[in-house]
């Protein structure tokens, strides 16, 4: 007996250090899948500081594996991911490799006929976080529209979304489209980008009768159950894996009075106000060259709550109804930028059901039907188990 208890524990350690062993790979790091597309092609790449494969940049690993590497668009953050949030970023050149750097987050937001007519393949590798309004996926959207119009062929080397296990909140009403949302899919879609890049062609949203060259390059070992601990941080107010967490229920704060953290050590993670205490916990934003030079309330002494404890994650607006209150409470503006706010939520569904003192359950109730057909919808897309 004693001999059969041994031969089983040493079974489960075996299958526990299979599955440990098991690593995901992400479509970067599997050439073996897209450097048929690139032999003797001019490539540009759609790029920012976690296009990794392994410990070097993609852009080095292409150059250093012939691959004729032409051109870098940059998204907001810029290529190195160290701009602020909005921040114009002009075109530059690469210290490193030499390479032109065309900003897509400066006087255009969409490549210019010229900026690719040199290239045959695009390859977007950026990692997303899974939340309609990071901007990242309207990025990719204009590069498809381009490789489409200009038949270039399209790659999306495809990285897992950390928030993949949700899928809530309002899906975008196309009145309220904007760069900060473009797809009808909610502010949680619960899709990786390649996926994403699937549905939206799938589904017809770029327009013109051309036919785009899409593949994508799916992540290797992976299935929507695993959790995904980012190991760069996407971009700079995004530092940690609790900020991504929270980062879809606080950034509605940014059409308000309210600061989420932006000028701290710990932004997406807290939320106050001056004048309006909204909680015990005491920060005071500052200036923060390539986070947030300017940050909202900064210098002032803020009141509100610390939330890099909380276990809340998916989207929920209980936060938001609750600091609402409070500043009807005080007689002071809550929301300072209504189109603003609309905008990032798609709709302005919520604002006006918060204006009318709906609950938090009742709002969210409100599109549970839509998120059930998007569900439906999104699911000949899908590339991973859910």
């Amino acid at each position: 007996m004693h001999f059969f208890y041994l031969k089983l524990c040493v079974l489960i350690l075996l299958v526990l250090h299979t599955k440990i062993a098991i690593a995901i790979e992400v479509g970067a790091q599997q050439p073996e899948k897209y450097f048929s597309y690139l032999e003797n092609k001019r490539v540009g790449l759609v790029v920012n500081q976690s296009s990794r494969v392994a410990d070097m940049h993609l852009v080095d690993f292409l150059l250093a594996n012939n691959v004729k590497v032409e051109r870098i668009f940059s998204p907001e953050h810029g290529f190195r991911g160290d701009q602020d949030a909005g921040a114009h970023i002009d075109n530059s050149f690469d210290v490193k490799t030499g390479l032109p750097i065309v900003s897509l987050y400066g006087k255009q937001k969409r490549p210019t006929k010229e900026s690719l007519q040199d290239l045959d393949v695009l390859i977007f590798d950026i990692q997303d976080v899974g939340v309609r309004f990071y901007t990242y996926i309207s990025t990719m959207h204009y590069m498809m529209q381009a490789a489409k119009d200009y038949r270039k062929k399209f790659i999306v080397l495809d990285r897992p979304n950390p928030n993949i296990r949700f899928v809530d909140g309002p899906v975008l009403n196309k009145k309220f489209s904007s760069f900060v949302g473009m797809h009808p899919i909610p502010i949680l879609h619960g899709m990786t980008v390649g996926e994403l890049a699937q549905m939206i062609v799938g589904e017809g949203w770029l327009s013109g009768p051309n036919k785009l060259d899409l593949n994508v390059v799916a992540v290797k070992n992976y299935q929507a159950s695993d959790e995904y601990i980012l190991p760069i941080a996407p971009s700079p107010n995004l530092p940690n894996q609790q900020s991504i967490y929270l980062y879809s229920s606080l950034c509605l704060f940014e059409a308000t009075a309210v600061s989420i953290g932006r000028g701290t050590d710990f932004p997406f993670q807290v939320y106050g106000h001056d004048q309006v205490q909204l909680g015990d916990f005491k920060f005071s934003p500052r200036s923060i060259v390539g986070a947030a030079r300017f940050p909202k309330l900064e210098g002032k002494s803020v009141w509100g709550k610390d939330l890099r404890q909380s276990s809340l994650n998916g989207f929920d607006l209980s936060w938001f109804i609750e600091a609402s209150n409070e500043f009807k409470q005080h007689n002071k503006q809550f929301i300072t930028s209504p189109k603003f706010l609309d905008k990032l939520a798609g709709t302005d569904i919520v604002r006006l059901a918060v204006e009318q003192g709906l609950k938090a359950h009742q709002i969210e109730a409100i599109w549970l039907q839509e998120v059930s057909e998007f569900k439906k919808r999104r699911a000949p897309y899908l590339l991973y188990s859910r």
